[in-house]
């Protein structure tokens, strides 16, 4: 129960939850069931807090587990595990001092959301292969979340790739139509006036 509930919530919940968030807001803003906010960000916010939630619990069966295994430490998996939680509580706290979009130090706060959030992703899945060493043998648990982590990867490269084209073309558009614009005057071209 520790290692699916800690392997779904920060192995692969996690990571989801970046994806969303880095690929959803090129695309114009759709909103979730009457939310203020856009739906990347509900998707992102619920995907992160449900991994939260996942880690906690399997955290909390991790101290149990060692707690009850006498003489058995595996001092490695149980430090990464307190500092991913660490990690992810300051990550979580950190939404209630987000500053607002135009606020001159939300570029900071950015920097700092994002830096945090990959590497809590990149210690979960270190992580999470430390507690496949632990089990000795559950190569096919192993080999399935290597397959979901390359797939997300796959997923994640096809989605950035996807976004550049996207903001290309847009900026090429809106480039085009600040020329059109311009070059009459700032005033719009109708075409029943060209035909005079």
């Amino acid at each position: 129960v520790h290692g699916m509930l800690n392997a779904i919530g920060w192995g692969i919940l996690m990571p989801i939850g970046a994806i969303l968030a880095r690929y959803l807001k090129v695309f114009k803003s759709v909103k979730l069931f009457n939310s203020v906010h856009p739906a990347w960000y509900d998707l992102h916010r619920a995907c992160q807090i449900i991994a939260f939630c996942l880690g906690v619990a399997g955290w909390g069966i991790g101290i149990k587990l060692g707690s009850v295994s006498r003489g058995i430490n595996f001092s490695k998996h149980k430090n990464i595990g307190i500092a991913l939680l660490v990690m992810a509580a300051v990550q979580v706290s950190a939404l209630i001092r987000k500053p607002n979009p135009n606020h001159k130090y939300r570029i900071y706060w950015t920097i700092y959301h994002h830096s945090l959030g990959y590497a809590i992703i990149v210690l979960s899945i270190i992580n999470i292969f430390q507690g496949f060493k632990i089990t000795n043998g559950h190569n096919y648990w192993k080999r399935t979340y290597a397959g979901i982590i390359i797939a997300l990867g796959a997923v994640a490269l096809l989605l950035e790739i996807f976004t550049w084209l996207v903001v290309i073309r847009r900026k090429k558009f809106e480039a085009a139509n600040t020329q059109e614009i311009g070059a009459n005057g700032g005033h719009e071209v109708n075409d029943a006036s060209t035909n005079v």
